[in-house]
């Protein structure tokens, strides 16, 4: 009978210390309040600055270019179109940091006003076809149907062909030139997008929180750019950073084939394709704007790695 006793009392005592424990606010195995805290904003771009030094690293030299480019007269030595055919392919020196090309122009002043080129036909005709690209995925995704069908079908056509090549087709039609390149670049690099937010909007629309919105007659158009379109940022964040690169390399890779920016434009796509026929002689010529395209390349590819591994909600379920 004691030994019944004792039993019973230690079942008890177990009961109520496992009743305490769950009542008690201060459980040290009841993370709940840690939820929501490390999705904010400011928690990730800290995550990324502990864990990814080289992204950060990116980071402040885009940053760096960008300032170039933005004060470009304040920073550069010459006028990227003085010629001056004395100096003519001059080795680099005090005078001329990066020597000078076949006309006697400065290589470095071009570097820099260059940098504000690459940058607007990187950032605009991404964000253009991204939106274009967005929207459309945003639509298929939700209503599905014959709306999916012809989207996506049309999005299948597109990529079925290298985006160069779709690009070079455009300037073709259109003429070289600068506002070319952005409606060429804009136009062809939508698909992908498309099809990565049609992805996230078929698993989004049938979460919980969008059927309640729909149960309570929320318009579509609400739901699809207030409950939906905001849980695909993230992904469209990194996607936007990672194409920015191809994008700039697709202008280099136009203008060096003649179809994109056109003399006396200071492209680092055209300074290669002026350069080289130097390439053995004087190798400064083309590769000096070689290597200010792989640098800005390599800055965005990096950073976006970096904010793939603390924004992308894929990545880290696996």
């Amino acid at each position: 009978m004691k030994k019944q006793e004792m039993e019973q009392n230690r079942t008890a005592s177990r009961d109520q210390a496992v009743y305490v424990d769950l009542q008690s606010p201060f459980n040290p195995e009841d993370h709940s309040a840690d939820i929501g805290e490390s999705d904010t904003l400011l928690d990730k771009l800290a995550q990324l600055v502990r864990q990814n030094k080289l992204a950060v690293f990116s980071a402040l030299v885009i940053l760096a270019i960008i300032i170039l480019a933005v004060f470009a007269p304040v920073f550069s030595p010459y006028d990227p179109a003085a010629q001056s055919l004395r100096e003519r392919l001059a080795a680099p020196s005090a005078e001329h940091w990066l020597g000078t090309d076949k006309l006697g122009r400065d290589i470095l002043s071009r570097i820099i006003y260059g940098a504000r080129v690459s940058l607007v036909i990187g950032l605009l005709p991404t964000f253009i076809s991204m939106f274009i690209g967005t929207i459309l995925g945003l639509f298929a995704g939700y209503y599905g149907g014959k709306t999916d069908f012809v989207i996506m079908r049309l999005a299948d056509i597109m990529l079925a062909f290298p985006s160069l090549l779709l690009a070079m087709v455009v300037m073709y039609t259109l003429g070289g030139g600068i506002v070319n390149i952005f409606i060429a670049l804009s136009l062809v690099n939508w698909a992908s997008t498309a099809r990565v937010v049609r992805a996230q909007t078929l698993s989004l629309k049938e979460a919980e929180y969008v059927e309640a919105a729909r149960s309570m007659g929320v318009r579509k158009t609400t739901i699809i750019f207030r409950h939906i379109l905001p849980n695909c940022l993230p992904s469209l964040i990194v996607f936007f950073t990672l194409n920015i690169p191809s994008a700039i390399l697709s202008e280099s890779s136009l203008s060096f084939l003649g179809v994109g920016a056109q003399p006396p434009s200071a492209s680092w796509g055209l300074a290669v394709t002026e350069g080289k026929r130097y390439l053995f002689s004087e190798p400064w010529v083309p590769l000096a704007p070689s290597v200010a395209i792989m640098i800005l390349v390599m800055a965005f590819n990096f950073l976006g790695d970096g904010l793939r591994d603390v924004l992308d909600p894929y990545l880290k379920e696996q």
